[in-house]
């Protein structure tokens, strides 16, 4: 499900919402689905996949929303002061 980003519509998206879980995972949560990326321990670090690899691997509700997402993620990184890096290796899983 993509949300409505259309000039007509009044509504901003909502942030994207982020979580750490055990085991070195970063759970995202937007418009109701979720994605999993890598959040290392140790030295923290967040790994988030190039555009090109999220739209190969995204679900249609999530094919669009790279820009997004990795807005989100580099303030909550910011906040949390954990760096961000982005690359082709970086793993994403969606939750469907």
């Amino acid at each position: 499900m993509t949300p409505d980003l259309s000039p007509s519509s009044n509504r901003t998206p909502s942030k994207v919402q982020f979580r750490p879980e055990w085991k070195e995972l970063l759970i995202g949560s937007m418009d109701g689905n979720e994605f999993t990326i890598e959040l290392t321990m140790g030295v923290s670090t967040v790994y988030f996949p190039t555009l090109e690899k999220w739209e190969s691997l995204a679900p249609d509700w999530a094919k669009q929303q790279w820009e997004r997402v990795r807005a989100d993620l580099a303030d909550w990184c910011g906040q949390q002061k954990i760096p961000l890096v982005i690359e082709a290796h970086a793993w994403v899983e969606f939750k469907c």
